[in-house]
């Protein structure tokens, strides 16, 4: 078998370091209930390689590379239909996946918010995500609120999610290395089965918030509620990065009860 050449415009860094892959791959919980894994993006199958060792799950790889569907094909004869050759942004999950299911990767950099907001948009089905992004990324998915790093990401993730950070990549454990840091981080779904409020709304509330992030929301959210009709709750006070996920869901159903 050759090599899979790193495409720029694909986003692709082959991780080479097998006990950062390792660690990768040992982070996923399969206690939870899941029997099925999607590698997202696996290149040449460094993570691969671990994650087939695996008995109690089953792993499905999804690449929109043909050139790396090639090679893994040849790799790995033994995934045959579990081997899916498209954009994981435009999965059809239900097509694959009829229950419970983690996923993973060391993800392309240049769609990661996108690939989060796709798990969010799955988030009944997937239980688990570990993966490697950014370390600049994975630190905003991981803040609290108070801190400059939290916005949209950290309260969209944390709200249905509990995100934790777990460790460092330098750049020379890739092939080319990145011109950044890397940081592996893990989501767990947590308990919330909904918001206990309008969740569109919610969503609009946040993006205007953090969109306005240096003014109140008294300013910020005029464009959602007018100004005559906000009450004298303290939150309206304070700037987007103060509140908490509790915090936009109180004065989401504060708003939606005046519309």
């Amino acid at each position: 078998m050759g090599s899979v050449r790193a495409k720029k415009h694909l986003g692709q860094h082959f991780l080479n370091d097998k006990n950062a892959a390792q660690r990768i791959v040992e982070a996923l919980t399969p206690s939870l209930g899941f029997k099925q894994v999607l590698e997202v993006g696996p290149g040449m199958g460094v993570l691969s390689d671990f994650l087939l060792q695996h008995e109690e799950y089953e792993t499905f790889l999804i690449d929109v590379d043909d050139e790396s569907i090639a090679y893994l094909d040849e790799k790995y004869p033994q995934v045959g239909k579990r081997l899916i050759h498209g954009d994981f942004l435009t999965l059809d999950f239900s097509a694959y996946f009829p229950d419970k299911l983690a996923v993973i990767g060391n993800f392309p950099y240049n769609i990661s918010s996108q690939i989060l907001f796709k798990i969010l948009e799955e988030r009944n089905k997937v239980v688990e995500m570990v993966g490697m992004f950014q370390k600049e990324v994975a630190e905003r998915c991981v803040a609290k609120p108070g801190s400059k790093e939290y916005g949209i990401l950290s309260v969209f993730l944390q709200a249905y999610y509990d995100v934790s950070y777990l460790f460092t990549v330098k750049a020379g454990a890739f092939n080319p290395p990145p011109k950044v840091l890397s940081g592996v981080m893990r989501m767990v779904r947590n308990d919330r089965e909904s918001l206990d409020c309008d969740e569109k709304l919610f969503w609009r509330i946040v993006k205007a918030a953090f969109n306005q992030r240096r003014k109140t929301l008294r300013n910020a959210l005029s464009g959602v509620i007018p100004k005559d009709q906000m009450s004298d709750n303290p939150l309206y006070e304070l700037r987007a990065e103060r509140l908490s996920v509790a915090d936009f869901i109180q004065l989401t159903n504060e708003i939606g009860n005046k519309e």
